[in-house]
């Protein structure tokens, strides 16, 4: 609903750049993917559509698809490193207390704390797929106590596959493509699972042919 929300709300600002040429500078169009972090972090931020904005953006020649996938990928990884140390230190208590937000940030646990009782430890992987969840993921994994090194893997590998998949979505395909995505997005996540394993498996093979 969110992530919806989120996409339709940006899809004028993309055709009015697309239809008039407004120029936007590399310093204001890279700003867009950091936007990510913020998100991760557990602050209520449009990180998905920032990305798919800064990926067309990017086909339209003004920025690097190269560099605004670098910059929302270590954004996402650094923010949620971030939001999982304050969770561990300051408690569930800070997320959904008083602020901006409140009410957002009540369902986003709420909602969280039920994905991970699904999910486990890949519900930081799958989180990232999930509007609503991934802006409270890092929080209650550090709330949980989960291990750094299980949680950074996690995280590690849905910041990759998600960013890579939202910004290529957004480069080649446009803010359709992106939304198509958000849309279906644990079914997705499975798509880029076994896509992945398919491969590592494919290369695992190969080493031990060759090796034989």
């Amino acid at each position: 609903m969110i992530g919806r929300a989120a996409v339709i709300l940006v899809q004028p600002l993309v055709v009015l750049i697309h239809v008039l040429g407004i120029g936007v500078s590399s310093s204001l169009g890279y700003v867009l993917p950091a936007i990510i972090g913020l998100e991760s972090m557990g602050i209520p931020s449009p990180g998905e559509t920032a990305l798919v904005l800064a990926a067309v953006l990017a086909s339209q020649h003004k920025l690097q698809i190269w560099l605004v996938l670098v910059i929302g990928i270590a954004s996402a990884i650094l923010g949620d490193n971030i939001g999982y140390l304050l969770g561990r230190r300051l408690g569930r208590g800070v997320l959904t207390g008083r602020g901006p937000f409140r009410s957002h940030r009540q369902r986003a646990v709420a909602a969280g704390e039920r994905f991970f009782e699904r999910h486990g430890n890949k519900a930081v992987f799958l989180g990232r797929w999930v509007a609503l969840v991934r802006v409270a993921a890092a929080w209650l994994a550090g709330i949980n106590h989960m291990p750094f090194r299980h949680f950074f893997f996690w995280n590690a590998l849905g910041a990759v596959t998600w960013g890579t998949t939202f910004g290529l979505a957004g480069y080649f395909g446009g803010s359709a493509a992106a939304h198509f995505i958000t849309q279906f997005g644990l079914a997705v996540a499975g798509v880029v699972v076994v896509v992945v394993v398919g491969v590592w498996l494919v290369r695992r093979l190969r080493e031990r042919r060759a090796a034989a």
